[in-house]
């Protein structure tokens, strides 16, 4: 029997069963819900490793769903959804989506955005915290405050350092603008978007082997930023 568990909540069913088959080919054990309602309850009943939420439920708005969730949990929640505006995608982000695909969406897409959060629960299972984090040839030693690029050190920041660690406790997952403001410089800053893409590039030009096509610290265009490990 699998050890992950999913709750799908989608109201379309052709969609739900797609998913659903998806999630089961990798080894998931998934539950379905079709409505708000029946999302909160299941939520709390089976305490899923992954939800996959569409954003127009009958009942209510997927994006309350995400930020009451929240305030008891941080599963990780993929949102799909037709709304494809990009203040749709950043208000279910900054309310605490972890990832979202538009519809209509590829089975390879899809595989790949699970397969990330399942890298990422792995490695939370085998060890509460890893002593050091290693992407590319970049390794980052929290208890140290070390980092180093192919075995040389490389001097950051403190804002950069921080700003790094927050995109390493989140890898896979984007943190829009606003996310990566309040949590490296406080509440204070949520309008000051553009600290977030000078200190990126900078983190960048001192990380990545060419800043200009960076293959780690990615963009999503007008949303924010993604880890890649």
């Amino acid at each position: 029997m699998s050890n992950w568990n999913a709750l799908v909540v989608e109201d379309e069913p052709e969609i739900r069963h797609f998913v659903r088959k998806t999630l089961e080919s990798e080894g998931w054990r998934v539950y379905e819900a079709g409505s708000m309602q029946s999302a909160t309850r299941q939520a709390a009943e089976i305490t899923p490793d992954l939800i996959l939420l569409d954003l127009g439920l009958p009942d209510g708005d997927g994006v309350n769903f995400v930020s009451a969730l929240r305030q008891k949990s941080q599963v990780p929640v993929i949102v799909l959804s037709a709304r494809n505006l990009e203040r749709d995608k950043v208000a279910a982000l900054d309310a605490g989506a972890d990832d979202y695909l538009s519809k209509p969406f590829g089975l390879a897409e899809l595989l790949a955005r699970v397969r990330v959060v399942k890298r990422r629960l792995t490695l939370a299972r085998m060890a509460q915290q890893p002593e050091t984090f290693k992407f590319g040839a970049i390794e980052v030693d929290p208890p140290a405050r070390r980092v180093s690029k192919n075995g040389a050190l490389v001097h950051l920041t403190p804002i950069e350092y921080k700003l790094l660690l927050t995109l390493i406790e989140n890898a896979g997952r984007v943190l829009t603008h606003g996310e990566l403001l309040r949590r490296v410089w406080g509440p204070g800053r949520i309008e000051q978007g553009y600290l977030v893409r000078i200190h990126m590039s900078h983190l960048r030009s001192k990380l990545e082997d060419d800043p200009t096509q960076p293959v780690h610290l990615i963009t999503e265009a007008g949303i924010g930023y993604r880890l890649v490990d």
